[in-house]
């Protein structure tokens, strides 16, 4: 975990308990309502040209970020069970994609204690928001994680995390997250902001 305001290329990484969803609201259920799995709704074709004409999808704003191409978005992006979840929100006029979110899975053994095994963590990986509001798209992303009995749901301070890290309550960590980039020429460190990387 991170401090929530780190040093230039050091992004931190923030968690929030997971909701316990008992009242979701309307836009609570929006990606259960609209989202749906990658592999159920789109041919991998569209997949990947939904994630390629994105300006977040091309990482447009970011100094440091992945170069994906189609093997790519497959490799990385299609839901595995217990590793990587996916979703899409489409529009319900056009039945185009509109957005995209996705988390990661890393369980963690529980030692000492009788109760408790198992830490199931969801981490936020990569998201494209262009007609739903980014922090709903988080909000909705917590809501399935908890569906999908997830304990806790962390995320990095990179890309644009920072617009949804407070609104939704995440708490800062207590360490640092440091990306080494062998051969890579920057002339100088990066704000959490400008790293469109994320780590798995």
């Amino acid at each position: 975990m991170a401090d929530s305001n780190p040093s230039s290329g050091s992004p931190g990484e923030t968690q929030n308990p997971i909701p316990d969803g008992n009242a979701p609201s309307e836009s609570d259920l929006a990606l259960d309502n609209l989202a749906q799995k990658v592999q159920e709704s789109l041919s991998l074709e569209r997949r990947h040209k939904f994630w390629e004409t994105q300006p977040v999808g091309q990482f447009k704003d970011f100094v440091v970020a992945p170069d994906f191409d189609e093997n790519d978005v497959e490799h990385w992006l299609l839901p595995k069970e217990d590793v990587v979840d996916s979703y899409l929100v489409e529009s319900p006029e056009t039945h185009e994609v509109t957005d995209f979110c996705s988390f990661y899975t890393l369980p963690s053994t529980i030692l000492g204690n009788s109760n408790y095994s198992i830490l199931k963590a969801a981490y936020s990986f990569y998201n494209v928001s262009t007609m739903t509001p980014l922090l709903q798209l988080m909000n909705d992303a917590l809501i399935v994680a908890k569906q999908k009995d997830h304990d806790v749901f962390n995320a990095l301070d990179v890309m644009q995390n920072e617009a949804f890290l407070k609104e939704l309550k995440f708490g800062p960590g207590d360490g640092k997250l440091h990306y080494y980039l062998y051969n890579y020429r920057i002339r100088n460190g990066l704000k959490p902001s400008e790293l469109g990387l994320v780590l798995l």
